[in-house]
């Protein structure tokens, strides 16, 4: 898989001249494995786990923070319990008699890591290891088993002994979810021209809101992205507000309530849950093609705003 994180040492891997020769049949990892893949839904559930994770510990409301990098070593540390405690509850997994989790009887340890290997401490040395890797900037991250072998292990340089798979450890994880999807960070993928604008010294948080969806169209934008950005108690009443700031630009934010979703719907948007919204720029349908996606909203007919397309006003009510 060409955009695997981990083509180059899988690839690797397959070119080396002696592999060291696999392991026998693991019956109970093929049992933790197995139980996993029957999990409903389970990769967008990784992906919530992940996303909650991340953003819990980023704590963006209080300190505006939206990048993993920004975070401090002992927090990074903290990032992996915080995945393995949200990863318990969400599965409603016990703990195990030695490690972090009990799958089908089994003890499972649990490994995150947002760089480019794990680090394996002795105690997991002959467990089974549920490694979990997020790239926040890429929005995706993998899942797979591994049982923890000496021969699969680059040696510890660390003072505490901890050490990492090697390409041929790497090479012998059973993927659960090899490329699954993480939840985007939309701040991690502006410009930083545009951030800047929204993050602008001295703004208030309704004028960083209006900012964000000023700038942020016919995209998705979650709850945990406005609490960072407008960094109030009220936050989400600043959404409510951004809505009569924006409208003479004639820009619509849609959520999941009242006529929004219909109107998403049938302007070809992605439909708002709960928790998101979505802006748009809308012009007077009347005069433009008629193949043009249009709604009806208090008896005028819109579309969404086109290069070329004259401004008019949002809806007032909608």
């Amino acid at each position: 898989m060409e955009d695997s994180l981990f083509g180059r040492d899988i690839a690797a891997a397959l070119k080396v001249a002696n592999p060291p020769s696999r392991l026998d049949p693991d019956p109970n990892l093929l049992e933790v494995q197995n139980w996993l893949r029957m999990q409903p839904n389970l990769e967008a559930r990784f992906g919530q786990v992940l996303r909650q994770s991340i953003d819990e510990v980023l704590d963006g409301q209080r300190t505006g923070r939206f990048n993993i990098k920004d975070l401090e070593k002992t927090e990074k540390t903290y990032l992996g319990t915080k995945v393995e405690i949200i990863t318990r509850a969400e599965f409603n997994l016990d703990r195990g008699k030695k490690m972090d989790f009990s799958i089908f009887s089994h003890d499972v340890d649990s490994k995150f890591t947002s760089g480019d290997n794990w680090t394996i401490p002795r105690e997991a040395d002959g467990h089974i290891c549920l490694l979990i890797r997020a790239n926040d900037l890429k929005a995706s991250y993998q899942i797979g088993l591994l049982r923890i072998h000496d021969t699969l292990l680059n040696v510890g340089k660390n003072r505490d002994g901890k050490r990492t798979p090697s390409v041929a450890g790497r090479s012998a994880i059973q993927w659960i979810i090899p490329e699954g999807r993480l939840p985007e960070n939309i701040l991690l993928t502006l410009s930083d021209t545009d951030r800047n604008a929204i993050f602008k010294t001295g703004a208030s948080g309704q004028a960083r809101t209006n900012e964000l969806f000023r700038r942020v169209q016919d995209r998705l934008v979650n709850r945990n992205t406005v609490l960072t950005v407008a960094r109030q108690d009220d936050s989400l009443k600043r959404v409510r507000d951004a809505r009569h700031h924006l409208r003479n630009e004639g820009i619509m934010i849609l959520g999941h309530q009242k006529q929004h979703p219909h109107i998403a719907r049938a302007l070809g948007l992605q439909v708002p849950e709960k928790g998101s919204w979505i802006a748009i720029r809308v012009a007077c349908a009347d005069d433009l093609e008629p193949t043009r996606k249009s709604t009806q909203i208090s008896g005028q007919e819109y579309t969404v705003w086109e290069e070329g397309d004259s401004p008019v006003p949002a809806p007032a009510e909608y």
